[in-house]
């Protein structure tokens, strides 16, 4: 498939995510992704945390990656470092930095994430407690 020009919507995509001890309770929106639209070199979404349970537990992927603050605010943790982020920050995340992000707030944590993959489906996202 060959790049196209694209606009698109949270409001066009499947809510998809996770809800398990292993990697956090956590639910996003693939917005770009080589496999759901005609694009390449670039994977992105928006991640949503719910108020006091949302998180993402600590984990590695080989690409680097960058989160934009939406809405809300979170507990960051980069590198067994943790920091407040909200609304309007921006995080680099090395490639095969260890980091994680949770909601502790009373307001829904939003983010949006990017990849430099062409498919979201080819991060594989690695947790220590996940055997």
């Amino acid at each position: 498939m060959a790049d196209k020009p694209l606009v698109t919507s949270a409001r066009e995509r499947e809510r998809d995510g996770w809800d398990n001890p292993e990697r956090g309770t956590v639910s996003w929106y693939t917005l770009v992704s080589g496999d759901i639209t005609p694009t390449s070199a670039l994977s992105c979404g928006i991640a949503e945390f719910e108020p006091r349970k949302g998180i993402l537990k600590p984990h590695r992927h080989d690409p680097a990656e960058l989160y934009h603050i939406l809405e809300g605010q979170g507990i960051l943790t980069l590198e067994g470092q943790e920091r407040t982020v909200t609304a309007g920050d921006t995080v680099f995340i090395p490639g095969n930095a260890e980091h994680g992000i949770r909601n502790e707030g009373d307001a829904v944590l939003r983010l949006f994430y990017v990849f430099p993959q062409d498919r979201f489906s080819d991060v594989v996202y690695r947790f220590p407690d996940a055997g």
